[in-house]
């Protein structure tokens, strides 16, 4: 099956090339689609060269700048369907998410709409440097909180490592019903492919952190993502099943 994996990046000039190489080194092919929010240390123009040096494998989406990762992934989501891609990861370049695991996500998706590449289900593991603050907030954030206000059985709501097929990008219909932009774009988009009846399958991680760069993370976001969570069930708690898109339409076309 073609699997395109997308990654957002905005000043990741340091990781990109790595990352990449990495990616196109696995046992299962696969494509990369960098997008590329106009990142003003070079980011886009690495990707460039790694375009001209892995012609059809390497592709860059160029934003005109820093949109927020909600929209990012929209867009990269929309290119690869469009490019054919029949299964899709999204990740993040700074190796938090690392590649070995990628085929194991393919592998789980034999039987799954989704796979969540999991830092909490039973097995994962987080960074040992984490502060023990950190790994509290981010365990209750995600094993109780998201699961209690949007009753839902996943233990990771928030990750952002995850594999999706294309029926289920389009079934859910991204474009018109996904509004949120920071990282609570990840709780949305998991809530609403639980609520339309999609399979989802958690895999257990180990996620370190970011080897070169800063994070974009802050208390912040994570303030601001928990204090959504009550919006994302008041927009899209109405929803069966039975409100997938089924067709394939142009993913820039609304569908009431």
């Amino acid at each position: 099956m073609q699997l395109t994996i997308v990654l957002p990046t905005y000043n990741e000039a340091e990781n990109l090339e790595k990352m990449v190489r990495a990616l196109l080194a696995l046992t299962i092919p696969c494509s990369v689609l960098v997008v590329d929010d106009n990142s003003p240390d070079g980011t886009g123009q690495i990707a460039d060269r790694l375009c001209g040096e892995f012609p059809g494998r390497v592709k860059v989406l160029h934003r005109q700048g820093k949109e927020g990762l909600g929209k990012a992934y929209l867009a990269g989501f929309r290119q690869a369907i469009e490019d054919g891609a029949e299964l899709i990861i999204q990740m993040d370049c700074d190796f938090s998410h690392q590649p070995k695991y990628v085929p194991e996500m393919v592998s789980a998706a034999e039987d799954a709409d989704m796979v969540l590449a999991s830092r909490f289900a039973p097995g994962g593991k987080v960074d040992e440097t984490w502060a023990w603050w950190r790994k509290l907030l981010s365990w209750f954030a995600n094993s109780v909180y998201v699961r209690l206000m949007l009753n839902t059985n996943l233990r990771d709501s928030t990750g952002g490592f995850r594999l999706w097929r294309r029926e289920t990008l389009i079934g859910m219909d991204i474009q018109n019903r996904i509004h949120s932009n920071g990282y609570v774009f990840q709780v949305e988009m998991a809530y609403v492919a639980l609520k339309l009846g999609y399979k989802i399958k958690e895999i257990p991680i180990y996620f370190p952190d970011r080897e070169q760069g800063e994070s974009k993370m802050s208390f912040y976001i994570q303030r601001e993502a928990a204090l959504r969570v009550l919006e994302v069930r008041r927009r899209h708690g109405h929803l069966r099943p039975e409100h997938r898109v089924i067709e394939t339409p142009a993913m820039d076309q609304v569908k009431a």
